[in-house]
């Protein structure tokens, strides 16, 4: 936990310091800066565009729980560990994301081993989804291409290789041979099998349309806020908005930057000027902006959920009373 809140620490320290330059970028100490015209009344239903993706994911979230076996878990408790885990993405390469594992073992019961292919696979069909979304126009921009088709690539192999059930199975014999990997051989068959069942074509294919749906609602987002800016309401511009977020969500992604910081707002503000404005200051605002109402929306979402859970901390779970008892095996 000490290691945990460090790593935290910096991720935090390293996304306000992204925002600060953004708020440089956009000139904010001018008197006619561009958030004195920016229309607030789009900035709630941004926020609301947010919260449609959330729960759509949460959705996706909870049907993976319950497809590892984790039966007995309610769904407002799985809601609780959905977005205590928002924060978690702060840390660097988003490592602490496998404590939502670690939760969801302690809560429901189902080993850890079993758990983490959760996390896994609600990453990787987000990544799916988004990776579809940003189809919309990687194309008109050539230099693009390449890690569009390569990313695409990799991540269909990943899935076509998982499903070689025979091949898998083989390796994991050949493991069992290994001094330090065979004593943990069942750990390891447990991770594979949960993630078989995870990206098998039905739950994979439902997973990231669920996902398309729902990151599309975040792009959507992103329109209003540059409305909000004074941009022309148009499909060009909202074809232009769902695609640069779905880029900049996943070169955040790929990044192993906590959160995606700098990354992600690199990749928004240059995609803007590329395509949509050539006004730096307005660029730098929706790129502010739009962190403001995804990424530090979600984090404070998950901060409010850790003030109010204790549990999650204190190493324990709850149990059928509603009180919460220390977990014996930990």
């Amino acid at each position: 936990m000490y290691k945990l809140r460090n790593r935290l620490l910096i991720g935090l320290g390293l996304g306000i310091l992204v925002m600060l330059g953004l708020a440089f970028w956009s000139d904010l100490s001018s008197p006619g800066n561009v958030f004195l015209r920016f229309r607030w009344e789009f900035f709630p239903l941004a926020l609301g565009c947010t919260l449609f993706n959330y729960l759509l994911r949460f959705v996706k979230w909870h049907y993976y729980v319950r497809r590892i076996g984790a039966r007995d878990l309610s769904s407002s408790a799985s809601a609780r560990l959905f977005v205590a885990g928002f924060p978690l993405a702060m840390t660097p390469g988003k490592v602490g994301e496998a404590l939502k594992a670690l939760w969801l073992s302690e809560w429901s019961g189902v080993p850890f081993s079993r758990g983490l292919p959760v996390v896994l696979a609600e990453r990787f069909s987000d990544g799916l989804a988004v990776l579809a979304l940003s189809a919309l126009g990687v194309f008109s921009v050539p230099v693009l291409w390449p890690a569009f088709l390569g990313t695409l690539v990799v991540s269909l192999g990943i899935v076509v290789v998982s499903q070689i059930r025979p091949l898998m199975l083989a390796i994991l014999r050949a493991m069992e041979r290994l001094p330090v990997l065979g004593s943990r051989i069942h750990s390891l068959r447990e991770f594979y099998e949960a993630g078989y069942r995870l990206l098998q074509p039905q739950p994979l294919l439902f997973a990231v349309a669920l996902g398309t749906v729902s990151w599309l609602g975040e792009g959507v987002g992103f329109y209003l806020i540059l409305l909000g800016l004074g941009l022309p309401a148009s499909a060009a511009t909202l074809s232009s908005a769902v695609f640069i977020l779905a880029v900049s969500t996943l070169v955040g992604s790929v990044s192993a930057l906590p959160g995606g910081v700098g990354a992600a707002e690199a990749s928004i503000t240059g995609l803007l000027l590329l395509t949509v404005t050539a006004d730096s200051a307005t660029a730098g605002a929706a790129t502010l902006l739009i962190r403001l109402a995804t990424l530090w929306f979600g984090v404070a979402l998950g901060l409010i959920v850790w003030s109010v859970t204790p549990q999650l901390w204190k190493r324990e779970m709850p149990n059928p009373s509603g009180s919460t008892q220390e977990n014996p095996a930990l």
